[in-house]
């Protein structure tokens, strides 16, 4: 096996488990929200606060990546988060829960920018996105489990024990990433030349940070954050409010929630099957319309299934509009960090922290927004509407995002020595 492979298991190893302490709280919500007394404003404001806060901390996190490399960055968010997926666990109140809430998502932010990061430096450009999205597609595989593995734990001891539990998963996971990673093929012993010569470096000698003052003036950056900002405003719902809708919503009983785990596999799909179709499509039509079809495709596709999901009056028919809903914003996923490093390779941590800073931006936004209209409205399903005219915005963004026009003048330069197969 090439060693780039195996760096990808660790990095698939991270994703599950992060998304499974990541999607514990939505599948245990209806049980907090009961023994703690919180309303469903407040419950947006609980699971909203863990996105506002990986929003603020997104950008640096992904830029200490790029400067002193994912191995030291990724042991410190993983360490971070678990630590705090267990005191979730210990909350006893309202306020305590949102500060557990606000340092779990100020700990875990820079992950996918520093997996992101990782792969730019051990993958040739060509192979990029199907690394992604195998990282992606992990991702899910960990929400699917979520509901799988919370539900038996809580019926037997409680929601609390399940954070507990959980929280122990990341401690394996850094001991073996800081003990077997280094952050180039080069500091890895054993690595053939060949392997290094096929993935070239897009980690310079001397570090240079992101020169944000001309960064922030490219319009492409901008459509890209706010295409970001559009689709993960509908995606944030799953890892949010989903279950709780299942229930409140739709009439779904807890033992039902097993079903919940659909949107998740679908998801893992469009995650993988976009990672593989958005390179194919690169080689095809070239890197412009290979990513922009992707991106179309993914939000469009999205956009319809959920409006399906507001208007069918059947609850298992709804839960299959949103499952594939869900499917069409992870299609988009590994499309959108590849694009990060093909418009800047040497600062790939840094432009996709900006691009998921976005996105955590939509993920605050429609946590708070749900909540307050489902209160205002009385009903769970209206409040999906914003989230389809904010996967309509997506795709117009797509549609202005050129992949080949470098972030940085020098990135021209730099792109043709990291993007040979």
């Amino acid at each position: 096996m090439r060693y780039r492979y195996r760096v990808l298991v660790l990095l698939v190893l991270l994703a599950v488990i992060m998304y499974l302490d990541r999607a514990l709280i939505a599948v245990a919500g209806p049980r907090m929200q009961q023994e703690l007394g919180i309303s469903p404003n407040r419950w947006g404001w609980v699971v909203g606060i863990f996105a506002l806060a990986y929003a603020a901390f997104e950008i640096p996190s992904g830029a200490l990546g790029d400067r002193y490399g994912p191995r030291q960055v990724l042991t410190r968010i993983a360490l971070w988060w678990s630590a705090f997926t267990a005191f979730t666990g210990l909350a006893s109140n309202y306020w305590l829960l949102l500060a557990i809430r606000f340092s779990f998502g100020a700990g875990e932010a820079g992950a996918y920018p520093n997996i992101a990061a990782s792969i730019s430096r051990w993958f040739p450009r060509v192979e990029r996105a199907q690394a992604l999205g195998t990282v992606l597609m992990a991702s899910q595989i960990g929400g699917a489990l979520t509901p799988l593995l919370v539900l038996p734990i809580q019926a037997t001891y409680g929601w609390r024990a399940s954070f507990y539990v959980f929280g122990g998963f990341g401690i394996i996971w850094v001991a073996i990433w800081h003990w077997y990673y280094r952050d180039t093929p080069a500091e890895m012993p054993g690595v053939p030349q060949s392997e290094i010569e096929e993935v070239g470096s897009a980690a310079p000698q001397r570090h240079e940070p992101l020169p944000w003052g001309i960064a922030l003036r490219s319009t492409n950056l901008w459509c890209l954050m706010l295409m970001a900002l559009g689709y993960f405003y509908a995606a944030y719902f799953f890892l949010s409010w989903f279950q709780t809708y299942l229930i409140k919503g739709r009439g779904f009983s807890e033992q039902q929630l097993v079903l919940s785990t659909l949107p998740f596999v679908l998801g893992a799909c469009g995650n993988l099957a976009g990672g593989f179709a958005s390179d194919a499509l690169v080689r095809t039509y070239g890197v412009k319309r290979g990513r922009r079809t992707m991106g179309v495709t993914g939000a469009g596709l999205s956009a319809f299934a959920m409006t399906g999901a507001m208007l069918t009056p059947n609850k298992f028919l709804a839960l299959i509009f949103l499952s594939i809903s869900y499917l069409g914003v992870t299609i988009i996923q590994p499309t959108a960090f590849a694009v990060c490093l093909d418009i800047a390779p040497r600062h790939g941590g840094a432009v996709a922290g900006a691009m998921n800073t976005a996105a955590q931006v939509g993920a605050f936004l429609s946590s708070i927004v749900y909540g307050y209209l489902v209160t205002l409205t009385g009903s769970y399903d209206l409040p999906l509407l914003p989230m389809v005219a904010m996967l309509a915005f997506s795709a117009l963004m797509w549609l202005k995002i050129d992949p080949t026009e470098p972030l940085i003048a020098r990135d021209a330069l730099d792109r043709r020595f990291v993007s040979s197969p």
